[in-house]
């Protein structure tokens, strides 16, 4: 075997490319003249997955029943970023279907049923922490990594082009995100929305997304002081619970914040300010990541037909939704802006020296 025929072999091996389409193409390599030049990877890249790579694809998602046709995967894993390059070296042949239209729907399935779980499941998640949750889920660099999980990587037919003024740059991980969302409107293109949401629900909205990290504040004392007066409580205040070293040069010190006599967070630092900082933070963290029960959540979607179809023409038995109550909005104090200055007509509360811990936050 020549140093073409190796070549050939090893890139068609990396992108599952059938070795029957690698036999018949080293003969024509070979005879190529020598200032053509053969780029096995272009080849490998203008090639069809082979029939048992897409078949094995749909049986390991537990979508072979619902995707049907091997013609149906290839689709859902052909990017649009791939015609130019088909219609570069096949003018000829006609244009292989692309999953624009697909991974468009499956984009706007997968931001209704990350929305709808996430405000359902976090009812008083500020508006903006509610969005980045959204994206973590369903984002685009969740759906790449979720492509890589199933395999769907060496399926992919795509094509990297460079940025324009008219369009952004075609990147791989753009590119691997657009199958699962393709997926996704498939599921719901040949059953139904609810069997759509079980999908996104399997592969999606299983996982753990860390949100405590997503919140921050510039001032917690002050965000959780409007947050208590929003509630029709008592004002906060600031208790020292434990201390240790004070006199030393690694003190400890243990904050609570109570309003009236309940406990609203706790906190630790080196300083009484510290400490006093993150029991705030922390008060804050337990009132918006508050969770609603599992068997309590109540997802708007529910109330559609369970019946095979879209929407429109589905029909069966619907499942009951009750309507939860609104929550709160959450407290805009400085979010307005980035500088750190409080805003006109917002009145700021001082506090007397470090060591008095039982003063108003």
């Amino acid at each position: 075997m020549g140093y073409v025929q190796k070549r050939l072999a090893s890139t068609a091996a990396k992108l599952a490319v059938s070795p029957s389409h690698v036999y018949d193409l080293s003969k024509k390599a070979v005879a190529s003249s020598s200032r053509d030049f053969f780029d096995a990877q272009t080849w490998a890249a203008l090639q069809p997955p082979p029939e048992s790579a897409v078949t094995a694809f749909a049986h390991r998602i537990g979508l072979a029943e619902v995707l049907g046709s091997a013609d149906v995967v290839r689709q859902a894993c052909t990017h649009p970023s791939f015609l130019p390059l088909h219609a570069k070296h096949h003018p000829n042949q006609p244009q292989p279907t692309t999953n624009a239209n697909l991974a468009t729907l499956g984009n706007s399935l997968l931001g209704l049923f990350a929305t709808e779980h996430v405000n359902a499941t976090y009812p008083h998640l500020p508006t903006r922490v509610m969005k980045a949750a959204v994206s973590a889920y369903v984002g685009g660099t969740t759906c790449a990594a979720v492509a890589k999980e199933m395999g769907a990587a060496p399926l992919l037919r795509w094509h990297r082009m460079p940025n324009t003024l008219t369009r952004p740059a075609v990147l791989y991980p753009d590119a691997l995100s657009s199958v699962p969302r393709a997926l996704t409107g498939l599921v719901y293109k040949n059953r139904s929305l609810l069997s759509a949401r079980k999908f996104v629900q399997k592969f999606f909205l299983s996982r753990e997304i860390d949100l405590r990290n997503m919140i921050k504040f510039r001032d917690p004392r002050m965000t959780l002081l409007y947050t208590v007066q929003k509630f029709g409580r008592e004002p906060p205040k600031s208790r020292l619970l434990r201390e240790t070293g004070r006199f030393s040069n690694s003190p400890i010190f243990v904050v609570g914040i109570y309003s009236g006599a309940d406990k609203l967070g706790e906190g630790f630092g080196s300083s009484l300010k510290m400490a006093e900082y993150r029991a705030a933070e922390d008060s804050l963290h337990r009132l918006y990541l508050t969770r609603q029960p599992p068997h309590l959540v109540q997802l708007p979607t529910s109330a559609f037909p369970s019946g095979r179809g879209n929407i429109y023409e589905a029909s069966g038995p619907e499942g009951s939704y009750v309507a939860g109550t609104i929550a709160d909005s959450e407290v805009l104090f400085g979010s307005s802006g980035r500088t750190g200055a409080v805003m006109p007509g917002r009145h700021t509360i001082e506090g007397d020296e470090e060591g008095d811990i039982e003063d108003i936050l």
